[in-house]
């Protein structure tokens, strides 16, 4: 009798979504229910005159943490390079909506890492691939409750196609929530709301304390280099360049192009340089080396073997998770392009990924590393020091003044990188500064769990008015 039901659900359902989650979520488990449409609306997209911009923040999915924080980007229109070009371009397409103050964005994008934002500063713009709706009663009780109780209702809509599931206005418009939620928390809210008050405050101390790892380690090195990063900022943005000719012959490539000869590499250069004259290869055990390419057939999805791409690395870490596997003759047939422990791999080609660099931190990883990659060995160096230091702005702005190609065919190559420059800390010094950077990333590992521990808060909270 219960699959008849579900069946006739399913019948009667208009989308005909036959996926369990979503017959699960949103049909067999839902007796009485409120649409949708009967809390939300779709907001409509609206042009922006990008004229009347500024100074002005704006956010992307990668720019929203798990918890729903945003961390913008400033941009400005004078003030175009090829760090941020790709920011405007997308900008000047119509990929960019302001919302107003108490609208909610629900990621269209890996909906499952709810990146969803209730919008508290309506200066921020957002790109177009959120979803933009605008709650019709409480903002805050159903944002809430997005993030919480409905959030597996959200998530089971989404669809998997060849890459990550997706959100459309379509699928969210099938939703069904359970009306008893509703009705008991609307009912609720009040006393809800003060519980959860506190909590939020505490939620914001922690989050005004956060820093991007990146921000940590350029911090720390910029400190042992003594550079002044705002100098170095101020420098990287200077757009008039005074050159001689000299200039353009002073370099075995003949580089012309301005990225090489910007003021902010001439600051870089000058300040590390006069610091200290060691380079990468005074610390290489070997050559370095490109990876190896792959034809289809080489995969095996039981494979033991892994074959390490610039998107397994894109995160600055080796995600062995979502990895693909080789067969054990292509990995035999190639074990001078495997990978073995505190070995470095950096991607050497494509717009937003190149440069990017995780390390092997496991010996039991064995693989093969792809062509689109490198890999560096050290000898007489701490790897995790390297690692740090290859992650930082100042080595990163090596990689960007001196890749070479055009739009997002750029590339690094081994006898580039190998003349950059590494700093010759004593044995010590190396050990005091990996130190200092696991301390601070500690730290910042420390307020996540505990931002993540008063999140799984406001969900009791929330069950907790439910069940009374």
């Amino acid at each position: 009798m219960r699959w008849q039901c579900i069946f006739q659900s399913w019948v009667n359902d208009s989308s005909l979504r036959f996926d369990v989650d979503y017959i699960f979520e949103n049909i067999t488990r839902v007796d009485k229910y409120c649409r949708w449409n009967e809390l939300f609306e779709f907001v409509s997209y609206q042009k922006i005159n990008l004229e009347d911009l500024d100074d002005f923040q704006y956010a992307e999915i990668g720019n929203v943490n798990n918890d729903g924080s945003v961390l913008p980007i400033t941009l400005n229109f004078s003030n175009r390079n090829e760090v941020n070009e790709n920011y405007f371009k997308k900008i000047e397409k119509g990929d960019i909506i302001k919302p107003g103050k108490g609208d909610i964005l629900i990621s269209s994008v890996r909906p499952y890492l709810n990146k969803n934002v209730l919008i508290e500063n309506d200066n921020i713009y957002f790109t177009s691939a959120f979803i933009h709706i605008r709650p019709k009663i409480d903002s805050e009780i159903l944002y809430f409750l997005l993030r919480t109780l409905l959030f597996k209702q959200l998530n089971a809509v989404s669809r998997q196609g060849k890459g990550y599931p997706t959100l459309k206005e379509d699928d969210i418009k099938l939703i069904r929530f359970q009306k008893y939620i509703i009705d008991t928390v609307l009912a609720n809210k009040d006393s809800i709301k003060s519980k959860i008050l506190t909590i939020l405050q505490r939620i914001k101390r922690l989050q005004s304390q956060t820093l991007e790892p990146l921000s940590v380690i350029n911090k720390i090195f910029a400190t042992e280099f003594k550079l002044d990063l705002y100098v170095f900022e101020k420098a990287k943005r200077q757009r008039l360049q005074i050159l001689n000719l000299s200039d353009f012959a002073n370099n075995r490539d003949l580089r012309c192009g301005i990225r090489f000869h910007n003021s902010g590499y001439k600051f870089l250069q000058k300040h590390l340089t006069e610091l200290f004259q060691t380079k990468v290869k005074n610390f290489i055990s070997e050559p370095i080396v490109l990876g190896k390419g792959i034809s289809p057939n080489d995969y095996d999805e039981e494979g033991k073997y892994y074959y390490i791409s610039m998107a397994d690395i894109k995160n600055w870490y080796f995600n062995k998770e979502e990895c693909k596997t080789v067969k054990d003759e292509f990995y035999t047939s190639n074990l001078n392009k495997s990978v073995a422990i505190n070995d470095i791999i950096i991607a050497r080609s494509g717009e937003g990924t190149i440069g990017k660099v995780a390390i092997i931190h496991d010996e039991e990883i064995e693989g093969v590393f792809a062509d689109f990659t490198m890999r560096i060995r050290l000898k007489n160096y701490s790897p995790l020091l390297a690692y740090y230091y290859f992650r930082s702005d100042f080595f990163q702005y090596y990689i960007y003044t001196h890749k070479k190609g055009l739009g997002n065919n750029t590339n690094i190559f081994p006898s580039q990188v190998r003349e950059f420059p590494i700093p010759d800390f004593s044995e010590n010094k190396q050990k005091s500064i990996i130190e200092k950077i696991k301390s601070e990333l500690d730290k910042q590992k420390e307020i996540e769990r505990e931002i993540d521990e008063k999140q799984k808060e406001i969900n009791r909270i929330i069950e907790a008015s439910i069940k009374g």
